[in-house]
């Protein structure tokens, strides 16, 4: 089975080692040349996945046809803001491949959903999300996720090209409530990563992720979402791996901000994209939207893009008046 995935950062990386460890015929995407370069000559990538070894099944092109050509499935591990363009030159490509997007975010400023931005070019997404970190999915430590699409019989057809003995994989029809769990788990991620750098220790962080979650799923709802999805893989499966792992950029940002660096000084440092800062804002006009309060979504925007102290937003949040977790309880 021919498996084509297109984008070369971490993620893209690791499902290529996976695929081809499986022995499947796997086409990876690598937009630069110097990239290219790298994965076919050194069979590592050095800048985004270090330590992890691309098997001879594993071809790497900048040739978006040739990897493309007869692949079964199309997975696109790009980010979010780079999906519309990547879709636009991919679309008349495809042929019958499965198409997957693996971005966990939305896009700015339409605030559409990965599936959203696929339909507008004539591509039928799946979405694939869940806990699995880069740099354990490419080195076979297992983990469990999830495709969702409205037509079960397509999320099914994924799940069974996709699924591999470390890479467990169940099927949804909550593409909707996936694609935003995915997103928006990011934006308590740098939350979380805050608190660890400021050292508030656990109880606090466990209070943030639970209210945080809170959050995401009256937002989730809101837009349309089933209610059950923010309790699996996609909605609290992934919160705990990327709040909690040193593996997380999102929750790395946090923590650097909570060291006291600025956030804008973190992202001009690294070559990594923070989904969560993307997420932060598409939340906040999500809310809007529907008519939602997110408390801690808006506290974090007032770190990252305005400048406040984190101590003065814990502050604050902590003094909001005081009600009842059972809301619709009179």
């Amino acid at each position: 089975m021919k498996i084509a995935i297109v984008g070369a950062g971490g993620f893209g990386t690791a499902l290529a080692a996976l695929y081809g460890q499986r022995g499947d015929d796997t086409w990876l995407f690598a937009r630069r040349q110097e990239m290219a370069r790298e994965l076919s000559e050194t069979r590592t990538n050095q800048v985004y996945l270090p330590g992890v070894m691309l098997p001879a099944a594993v071809t790497v092109s900048q040739d978006l046809a040739q990897v493309l050509d007869g692949a079964q499935a199309a997975i696109f591990a790009v980010p979010s803001q780079a999906m519309a363009d990547t879709l636009a030159r991919s679309a008349s490509l495809l042929g019958e491949a499965v198409a997957v997007s693996t971005a966990k975010g939305l896009a700015l400023p339409s605030l559409l959903r990965m599936s959203e931005v696929g339909e507008a070019l004539g591509v039928d997404l799946v979405q694939l999300s869940g806990p699995s970190h880069a740099e354990e999915v490419g080195q076979l430590k297992p983990t469990a996720v999830v495709v969702a699409h409205p037509d079960p019989t397509v999320a099914a057809s994924a799940r069974d090209l996709l699924s591999c003995p470390t890479f467990r994989l169940y099927a949804s029809s909550d593409r909707l409530g996936v694609e935003l769990a995915g997103a928006l788990k990011n934006v308590l991620a740098i939350a979380a990563g805050i608190l660890d750098g400021l050292g508030l220790g656990d109880n606090v962080k466990a209070a943030l992720l639970t209210r945080g979650l809170a959050e995401i799923f009256r937002l989730g709802v809101a837009e349309g979402a089933q209610p059950m999805t923010f309790a699996g893989l996609a909605g609290l499966g992934d919160l705990l791996a990327t709040a909690t792992s040193t593996h997380s950029r999102n929750r790395a940002l946090g923590l650097a901000i909570g060291r006291g660096m600025a956030p804008e000084t973190v992202m001009a440092t690294t070559p990594y994209v923070y989904e969560g800062v993307f997420a932060t804002r598409a939340a906040l006009a999500l809310a809007r939207r529907s008519g939602v309060e997110l408390p801690i979504a808006s506290s974090l925007a007032h770190i990252l893009f305005e400048g406040r102290r984190p101590h003065d937003e814990i502050s604050r949040l902590l003094a909001r008046p005081l009600t009842r977790e059972d809301p619709d309880t009179p």
